[in-house]
This record gives C-alpha cells, sequence and structure tokens, in this order.
C-alpha cells in the first residue's frame, strides 16, 4: 500500500535469560519511504484476541515517513505505565446491555455489582467464530457459552466499538493538538482486522458486519473498502521483519516460520524471499490448531474439579484456576508448582493443600500442557517437510510463546530438525497488532499457498467412452439443447499447496443455457473448499470433504440483453450465455468478477460473494 518497502535490521545477537535463548534484535532503522498520499490519513490495527486485545496504529502524514506505534495505556490498567494489551471480556447486565469492558471489567470494585444484579460475562467468545472445519475434536473443549440473546458478532461489534473508543481516548490524549488531529482523519480511517490464519471468507464476513455494527465504517462500497483482513501469522512476520530478526535468518537462501501460540489458536506460517528484493513468499500451507494456552487452563481446571470434588476446597476451584492462569502458567518449568488460593488456616496434608496453597507436582502440571505442546510439536514439523525450502528459523509469538516450559519442549524436541529456535525478547504479545499495521504500511507478501482445492460443481456432455460417466448413466438427462448432460461434475479452479501471486487469476469458463432471457439475467455458482485425499476429485459427491466456501452472484444482464436465440433440432427457441468467473486468491481476501466478451472486447463486472458463516 502506498509503495511503502520493510525495514531490514543489522545482524541481531542472541543472548541468554534464565537458560532460554532468546532473539534480541534493536529496533532497525526505517527504510520506508514519505508517505505520498495528498492529506493526513489515520490507520488503526485491532488484534481481538481469544484472551487479550491490543491497538496499534500509524499517522500517515504527506512528506512524512511513516511510523508503527502502540496504544499502550487503557481505562482501569493496573500497571503503572500501562500496558499494550488488555483482556478480552464483556460484561453485560441483564437487559443485554454492556456494563464493563477490558481491565474495567476485572475492577475489584465491581465483584459485587456483578453479583447483586446478575452482570454475564462473556470471555474467550472469539473461539465461536470459528469455522466448523477447524473446530477442535478436544474432548477439552468447554467454550463459555455466548450470553442469552447475544451472537459472535453482537460481542465482536460490542468490543471493538470499545477498542476504537480507546484508541481515539489514547491519541487524542497522546499526540499534540490530538483533539484536532483525530477530527481531521476519524471520517476515513483505514482499519486492519487480524484473524487465525484458519479463518476464512465467512469469519472475515462476519467481523466486517461487527465492524459496521460497532460503527466504525457505513454498510457502503466504499465503507467496506477501508476494512482490511490479514492472518495473525502473516501480520507476525511483518512484526519480526520490521524488528530486523528475519534478515540473517535468509542469509542463507532457507525460510523462517511462524508460530504464533495465542491462547485460543496456533497459526503456523513458513515464508521465504519473494521473487523481488524486499518480497516475501509462503512456502508452505498456513496451519491454524485450537490448542492455544486457554486449553492449557481449561485442563487444569477439570484436574482440580476431578481432584477436589469430594472436599470443602471444590468451591475454590475458581480461585485457583485464576491463579494458574494469570500467575503460574507461564512461570511454570518442569517444577512443582504451587497454587495460592487461600489463607493459613487453609489446610489438608493429605490434598497437598498447606497455607492456603495447593502443590501439584510437575508431572501434574506438564499433563496440562502435554497435548497443545504435542500439538505445536506435531504442526511444525508437518511445515517444515511441507515447505518447499528448508526452514532456517523459527520465531515463537504471542501471550503463549511467554511459557517457559512451552519454549523448553519445543527447544528440545525441534533440536534434531535444526532450525533455531528463537523469540522476541520484549513486546510477545504485541507482535500481531503492530505487524497488521506494517502489512498496510509495508505490504511484502508477493506470494500466498492455496491452503486448499477450490472448485465448482457443473454438469458435462455425456461421454459413452468415459468409464466414470457410464457408472453415473442413471443420473443422464437432456438439457436445454436437448444433448445429454450429467450433473455433479468437480471442476478444479484452484488446487492445494499452489504458489499464488497477488496479482494472478484464475479464471474458468462456463455456459448458462435457458429458454428465455430473464433466466439468465443472473449467474450463480456455488464454491466449495475440498479437503479430501484427492489430488483432483473429477465428481463432486456431497461427502463432509466437500465444504461450501461461498456463493458469487453476478449480474449478467448486459450480456443476456445482447443474446441471439438458437434453435433446438426439434425447434424450440433457447439461449446461449458464456461467461468466465474470475478469482483471485492472492490477497487476503477472495475477490470475484465475471467477464465476457462483447464485439469482440472483454467486459468484467464485479460479482458479490456471499459466504456461509456456518461452514
Amino acid at each position: 500500500m502506498h509503495g511503502l518497502l520493510s525495514a531490514y535490521s543489522p545482524l541481531s545477537k542472541v543472548i541468554r535469560k534464565k537458560g532460554i535463548p532468546y532473539l534480541c534484535s534493536p529496533m532497525p532503522p526505517s527504510t520506508r519511504t514519505p508517505y505520498t498520499g495528498s492529506s493526513r490519513k489515520l490507520v488503526l490495527a485491532f488484534d481481538v484476541g481469544t484472551t487479550y486485545s491490543g491497538i496499534s496504529y500509524s499517522i500517515l502524514d504527506p512528506g512524512q515517513v511513516p511510523e508503527i506505534k502502540g496504544v499502550t495505556r487503557f481505562p482501569a490498567q493496573e500497571k503503572v505505565g500501562g500496558s499494550s494489551k488488555i483482556p478480552t471480556v464483556i460484561y453485560y447486565d441483564k437487559a443485554g446491555k454492556v456494563r464493563a469492558v477490558g481491565a474495567e471489567a476485572l475492577r475489584e470494585s465491581l465483584r459485587d455489582t456483578i453479583e447483586d444484579e446478575g452482570w454475564v460475562k462473556a470471555e474467550w467468545f472469539k473461539l465461536h467464530m470459528r469455522p466448523k472445519a477447524i473446530t477442535s475434536s478436544n474432548p477439552m473443549d468447554k467454550i463459555p457459552p455466548l450470553p442469552a440473546g447475544k451472537s459472535v458478532v453482537d460481542l465482536f461489534g460490542d468490543f471493538i466499538r470499545y477498542l476504537y473508543s480507546c484508541a481515539k481516548l489514547y491519541i487524542t490524549e497522546s499526540h499534540a493538538n490530538g483533539t484536532q488531529l483525530w477530527s481531521s482523519v476519524e471520517r476515513t480511517i483505514d482499519f486492519v482486522l487480524t484473524h487465525p490464519n484458519g479463518w476464512e471468507g465467512g469469519q472475515q464476513q462476519q467481523m466486517r458486519k461487527a465492524a459496521i455494527q460497532a460503527g466504525l465504517v457505513p454498510d457502503t462500497i466504499e465503507g467496506h473498502a477501508r476494512i482490511r483482513f490479514v492472518t495473525e501469522g502473516e501480520a507476525s512476520l511483518h512484526f519480526c521483519i520490521q524488528s530486523g530478526l528475519t534478515t540473517e535468518a535468509l542469509k542463507s537462501g532457507g525460510g523462517v516460520m511462524i508460530v504464533d501460540a495465542g491462547g485460543g489458536t496456533i497459526d503456523l506460517s513458513a515464508y521465504g524471499e519473494g521473487p523481488t528484493k524486499g518480497t516475501f513468499e509462503e512456502i508452505a500451507s498456513p496451519q491454524c490448531h485450537l490448542q492455544g494456552s486457554v486449553y492449557v487452563t481449561i485442563r487444569a481446571r477439570t484436574f482440580l474439579e476431578n481432584y477436589l470434588r469430594e472436599s470443602k476446597f471444590v468451591e475454590d476451584v475458581e480461585a485457583m484456576t485464576e491463579y494458574f492462569d494469570k500467575s503460574a502458567k507461564l512461570t511454570f518449568d518442569s517444577n512443582p508448582l504451587f497454587i495460592k488460593f487461600g489463607g493459613a488456616r487453609d489446610r489438608d496434608p493429605k490434598l497437598r493443600i498447606r497455607g492456603g496453597q495447593l502443590t501439584l507436582s510437575g508431572t501434574e502440571v506438564a499433563a496440562f500442557f502435554e497435548p497443545s505442546v504435542s500439538c505445536i510439536i506435531r504442526a511444525i514439523k508437518m511445515q517444515c517437510m511441507a515447505a518447499k525450502k528448508p526452514i532456517s528459523s523459527l520465531f515463537l509469538v504471542g501471550g503463549f510463546s511467554a511459557s517457559e516450559y512451552l519454549f523448553s519442549k519445543l527447544k528440545e524436541e525441534l533440536a534434531p530438525l535444526g532450525p533455531n529456535v528463537c523469540r522476541p525478547d520484549s513486546h510477545l504479545n504485541k507482535a500481531v497488532a503492530d505487524g497488521a499495521v506494517s502489512f498496510y504500511l509495508d505490504h511484502v507478501v508477493a506470494m500466498r499457498v492455496s491452503r486448499f482445492l477450490y472448485g465448482t460443481k457443473c454438469k458435462v456432455n455425456y461421454d459413452r467412452k468415459r468409464a466414470d460417466h457410464v457408472l453415473r448413466f442413471a443420473g443422464v438427462f437432456n438439457d436445454v439443447d436437448g444433448i445429454p448432460c450429467l450433473a455433479g461434475s468437480f471442476d478444479v479452479i484452484l488446487p492445494k499447496d499452489v504458489q499464488v501471486s497477488e496479482t494472478q487469476e484464475f479464471r474458468k469458463h462456463y455456459i448458462q443455457k435457458a429458454f428465455d432471457r430473464i433466466g439468465l439475467e443472473a449467474a450463480t455458482s456455488l464454491i466449495y473448499c475440498y479437503r479430501g485425499a484427492l489430488e483432483k476429485p473429477l465428481w463432486w459427491n456431497g461427502s463432509s470433504d466437500f465444504s461450501a466456501l461461498c456463493t458469487i452472484k453476478a449480474d449478467t444482464s448486459k450480456i443476456s440483453r445482447c443474446l441471439k436465440p438458437r434453435l433446438t433440432t426439434w425447434g424450440q427457441t433457447y439461449y446461449e450465455m458464456f461467461f468466465d468467473i474470475v478469482l483471485s486468491f492472492g490477497l487476503t481476501e477472495l475477490t470475484a468478477q465475471i467477464a465476457w466478451l462483447e464485439d469482440g472486447v472483454e467486459k468484467r463486472s464485479p460479482a458479490k460473494i456471499v459466504y456461509d458463516v456456518d461452514a
């Protein structure tokens, strides 16, 4: 965007902290060019995480080199000097009205009010937006339900409305002439929303709807264009680039892997140097797994509930779980863990409780982590095998990456594979928000890899010489023009694991027939993702291997008005319309067009993409 290139740094150096390597590098001098726009602009990036959320931004002034800044002060924060993130928590009253959000929702002074007035807590709601295709089969997947009468879009809308108000407050208070600055840009703000690697068009559609509901942009074509999406993996890559962490890693000609370990999801992305200097390309299909840090907490809670079920301390499980989640989870390092929850009189040696403190063995606590750690290690090995270049460095970012146990296990298990495993020594939880702004400014990923095989269902002329056609003879029918046809053929538009540039188009030629022009005034095509084992499926069979991605809808009335009548062999008039569906998969959001010839000249029209959000 705006022709700006990313920054690179001098040689990074490795330091040691508690015996664990951290990658430490000074922020490199920026090589971005000055902003070439004619007027001031504001870019806001919202990273709505499962457990914590953050905001980064950049003020673009004509002739000035843009800088990325973070919102580090939020209402009701306890930390002196602020923090880069706030809890992703909302409290609603019985009438469904928002009463407290973020750090404000966790104030001790609210506890009595919450209990007396029956407020409902909404947390981890991001995971309710996940596609069915990556829903965890883990029996520990006990995600809190949504508040009654609220959809996940409602919650997203309420939360990003709050993030927007926090950004406005911070910018107006932190910049000279802040109020005037804000008023000069607020009607044209561009927003970047991040999402896990596994979220697809349906989830982007819900997030855009939430942004409109929150009042960020109007529900117009121009308003929609002010919202952009980027995966958390790609945003994290941009963060690593602007921090200078990838420079040395790519000198050998190998690739880098970004493992964004967050509260809900684990996102893996692999990149190598792109086709032109200063660009990057995906070298393996990105992955997304529901094994983030909240699942460690869920397993801990389940253990505590079972362990203390017959004791009076079962009522303290909530306090124990909270202490584990907030204080003990990230510092655990295989040694016994002490969970504080009560006072000196809380004692039961048989249950290993003394002085209001429960002692758990390292083996017990490791079991809480094991499924997540195993999943991450397995996914990294798969990504290394699939990558088109050898992985020389692995960067671990995200809130869960601060876990000493997780990092040490990755170092231990991945040592034989060769890649250098490291993590930035600071701001682990702001990588996505900062990287999202860098994505907008620098936009260095030139090629992405298709995660699935994409195609559409269509009819084909019956061919009695083909065995697969003969097997389906019972389904033969005569088309409008009398030619025998078979329905259910699957036409591949984009194969899996193909590198796609941002400008590359995938198009297929289609024919639609009808007895009158009215029947051809609109074209509709259902696009499917194929997740099965076949390299090139020939027939759609209705199995779970095929999932509906979206419906492409186009106004073809301009084409139909120009059609000339044709005659069947029995003298019936009919019309035949030829057009192409043109899809662009290389951007972070799917785009579609239809194309047709008019007097020998190709014409195009945007096509509307409607997603099945339950897919």
